[in-house]
């Protein structure tokens, strides 16, 4: 029979919006395994990378804008942390936080905060629930809303991403100071995991 649609629904945009709201109802929860398990080997890249910064250098600075070696590796040290920190509550207020990474005295003063950050995270990604996970962690600059998603979304792009292109920035310090690079995710000119 030409022109029936023998026992189908006709698609609408009314049927085509309910169903994709059951489709989205059914989705399974937003999985964090994956999320904690990246940042566990990411964080043992991370600390070999912060090993070799060398402690005579830690007030060094490529420019008079940038920030010193040591600032530097403490805020890679810290970033992952202080985003779980900033996103526990509902919203956060920009105007609140000072940009200046604090000043280390020593890499072993770096290597305690990147434990700290390490237990920080990994307490928050398996003792989130999914209510929190999808809930929207909005940035605020006073009353003025910056942003809004969702803290996972907050959690892979603003603290794992940023965490990397940190990391990578500090890779180049550690090559502009004639210190050997470790591998990060392959060989480098100074480190090669394959041979």
């Amino acid at each position: 029979m030409a022109g029936t649609t023998r026992g189908r629904i006709p698609l609408t945009k009314d049927n085509m919006l309910e169903t994709m709201s059951h489709a989205a109802q059914s989705l399974p929860s937003i999985p964090l395994q994956p999320m904690l398990n990246e940042f566990n080997e990411e964080a043992a890249v991370t600390r070999r990378v912060l090993d070799h910064v060398p402690a005579d250098k830690l007030s060094w600075k490529p420019h008079a804008k940038s920030m010193t070696l040591g600032q530097l590796a403490m805020h890679i040290a810290l970033v992952p942390g202080s985003i779980i920190f900033v996103t526990r509550e509902d919203a956060f207020d920009i105007s609140q936080i000072n940009f200046a990474p604090p000043q280390p005295s020593s890499p072993d003063e770096i290597g305690a905060a990147l434990d700290k950050t390490i237990l920080d995270v990994t307490q928050a990604l398996t003792s989130a629930s999914d209510e929190v996970v999808t809930k929207h962690w909005r940035l605020m600059l006073g009353s003025n809303q910056i942003l809004s998603r969702p803290r996972a979304e907050v959690w892979r792009s603003i603290m794992l991403n940023h965490w990397y292109h940190h990391r990578g920035q500090l890779t180049v310090y550690l090559r502009l100071l004639d210190v050997p690079v470790p591998s990060v995710y392959g060989p480098s000119a100074d480190d090669n995991p394959f041979s």
